[in-house]
């Protein structure tokens, strides 16, 4: 008989852990904009322009800059989700598309951390990732990429507005896809300031 209270959760599979990083990646790297040079210019960073980020960390990381940039556009992300949950009441009861929840977020970083070993030029990454972030920034085009998400996981999001942001209606997924789908189809229709999507526990 299985001891429930001390048995270990199943492993996240690493093609479920690529696909939530990617999500991460893509709405990182399309929120990036500082005045005149932005995308949707949700966080007040150029970490993944040319003349931002990208040469920097060409001459500091050779071999792994197009990872560094999107690493560190991430981080951008993460750290406007993280301010804008902590206006919230209950910000632990939030859960965001930058912060899915303890277990799943360190399961990230250590795949991440191999993603890079394995692969540090970056040169696989999923198609519609590399179609998006590979080509000139529309928003036309990151909202095909996250309509696609949806489609995907084979579900519609709903979502209310609450102080917070956008609440999406229900319980968190169980199932880090749908749960990561459902938060960034909230994002649409696109917002000019970051909407923080987010389930409520």
């Amino acid at each position: 008989m299985t001891d429930l209270a001390t048995s270990s959760p199943a492993p996240i599979p690493a093609s479920t852990l690529d696909f939530v990083l990617d999500v991460q990646f893509a709405v990182a790297w399309a929120g990036e904009g500082l005045k005149s040079e932005k995308r949707q210019g949700w966080w007040a960073s150029m970490f993944a322009f040319e003349f931002g980020g990208e040469a920097l960390f060409a001459d500091l990381l050779p071999n792994t800059h197009r990872w560094a940039v999107l690493r560190a556009a991430r981080e951008a992300a993460r750290r406007k989700d993280a301010e804008l949950r902590a206006k919230a009441d209950d910000p632990d009861r939030l859960v965001s598309l930058f912060r899915l929840g303890f277990a799943l977020d360190e399961a990230l970083e250590e795949r991440l951390a191999d993603r890079v070993h394995d692969d540090p030029r970056r040169e696989h990454t999923s198609r519609a990732l590399a179609a998006l972030i590979d080509a000139d920034f529309s928003p036309t085009s990151f909202t095909r990429f996250l309509e696609g998400l949806l489609a995907t996981v084979e579900t519609e999001v709903d979502f209310t507005p609450s102080p917070s942001g956008r609440r999406v209606v229900g319980e968190p997924p169980k199932d880090a896809r749908l749960l990561v789908a459902k938060l960034a189809g909230a994002l649409l229709p696109l917002a000019d300031a970051y909407p923080l999507p987010h389930f409520k526990r």
